[in-house]
């Protein structure tokens, strides 16, 4: 069977499909994953075949544009002000995702796409489903993990998650419109095609354990937790790395992924001061923030692989990104999450409520003076390591590739049996 995988957004958004699609292969399918052509590298060496799709967001988030999300406060202004952001790349990303889905059998939609995904397969009249990353679906359960997710009760909660699909579905607008005037395709608009597919109980798996975030008592069927898809990656620690690590005691890891930051330079000496405090080694990563520190006791690091850096490391501190927290959970260690924005304060949440986590601090109040408490919380406390440790081997448990392939064979098996023609 031809599946693509159609996502977007960055590397957090990307890796976790690589490992996913190199599941699926081996069990016989042939999958093209279509994303932005500077994450090709991602998907060598997997089996997975790559269909680029334009946009480029690293650019997008360095510029004026992308930095002004530091402008909001509130997670209802960066969402508002993103999906404005979001609404010319979604159009833009459109022709080539109706190109992969023609060479497909079904459509594997990733959340950052799922209405757009959803369209086009309808449109092509392929059986679709959703790979999430985050829950996306309102619940009263907890608030929404895309406004930050702090709980504002019950009702609060649902109309929050309400809000967030109206937004997500108002950045196809354009899209949609693309697909009828240039591809011939006539789907009903976003929330009409959104509507229509919770009736239909369209199938959506989430890349995450059930350990982590419990199901939500007041989900519709078919909206299932299917487990962690770890990226894949070969790669080995560079040399220098190894030779640091052998240097001394275990260091703890600082990095802030795809995340950027109002002033580096500060936020590099905050850091520094902050491990010099506490006592402790760093491993510095640059990531997009562009952070950097030059001392003996801190080594600043390119793209390195998180599944083997991790498990060497005495903490974690991380921006709370769905991908970084998933790493930090598989390798068993303590964590400092630094939630920036979006979803990074609903898992920067769960991981305090996990146990893995002294405490989060937040970005906008990131100092030395917060940050190394927090640091030493993490590293001497072993109820943090022991709970991490104990986290991470129930998830070395999960297989979350196989309820993936179950959900695959339900669609084909329902669109089989739909067509007269079959």
């Amino acid at each position: 069977m031809r599946v693509v995988i159609m996502t977007a957004g960055s590397r957090g958004d990307v890796a976790p499909y690589t490992g996913l699609g190199a599941g699926l292969v081996r069990s016989g399918h042939e999958v093209t994953l279509a994303t932005h052509g500077l994450f090709e590298s991602l998907a060598a060496g997997c089996g997975v075949r790559f269909h680029p799709t334009p946009v480029d967001p690293h650019a997008l988030s360095h510029s004026d544009r992308g930095r002004s999300l530091h402008a909001s406060t509130t997670g209802l202004g960066k969402l508002l002000r993103a999906a404005s952001m979001a609404r010319s790349a979604a159009e833009e990303m459109t022709d080539a995702l109706v190109e992969a889905a023609r060479a497909a059998d079904v459509v594997l939609a990733a959340g950052a796409v799922a209405p757009l995904g959803r369209a086009i397969a309808e449109g092509l009249k392929l059986p679709s489903l959703g790979l999430f990353l985050q829950p996306q679906h309102p619940t009263r359960e907890f608030g929404a993990p895309m406004l930050g997710g702090r709980s504002l009760g019950p009702v609060g909660n649902h109309l929050g998650g309400l809000a967030v699909t109206t937004a997500l579905d108002r950045i196809f607008t354009q899209a949609m419109r693309r697909l009828r005037t240039r591809h011939g395709l006539t789907p009903p608009g976003p929330a009409a095609s959104r509507r229509a597919h919770e009736r239909a109980r369209w199938p959506v798996l989430h890349g995450f354990s059930e350990r982590v975030v419990p199901r939500p008592r007041d989900w519709r069927p078919g909206l299932e937790m299917a487990g962690y898809w770890w990226p894949y990656d070969t790669r080995e620690l560079p040399a220098d790395v190894e030779e640091f690590l052998a240097a001394g005691p275990a260091p703890v890891f600082v990095g802030l992924g795809s995340a950027t930051v109002p002033d580096p330079e500060r936020l590099s000496g905050e850091i520094v001061r902050a491990l010099r405090t506490a006592g402790l080694r760093g491993v510095v990563q640059r990531g997009w923030a562009g952070l950097t520190a030059c001392t003996d006791e801190v080594l600043t690091v390119g793209d390195v692989p998180h599944s083997l850096l991790f498990p060497r490391m005495a903490a974690v501190v991380h921006h709370a990104g769905a991908g970084t927290t998933a790493a930090a959970l598989r390798a068993g260690v303590p964590t400092v999450p630094v939630p920036v924005q979006f979803d990074a304060g609903f898992w920067a949440a769960r991981l305090v409520a996990l146990g893995v986590a002294p405490c989060a601090v937040p970005l906008r109040r990131l100092t030395a003076e917060a940050l190394a408490p927090a640091l030493r919380r993490a590293v001497s406390d072993p109820g943090h390591r022991d709970r991490a440790r104990e986290l991470a081997r129930h998830l070395a448990e999960e297989d979350g590739v196989a309820p993936v392939l179950a959900a695959l064979d339900r669609v084909i098996e329902a669109a089989n049996d739909a067509d007269p023609r079959r």
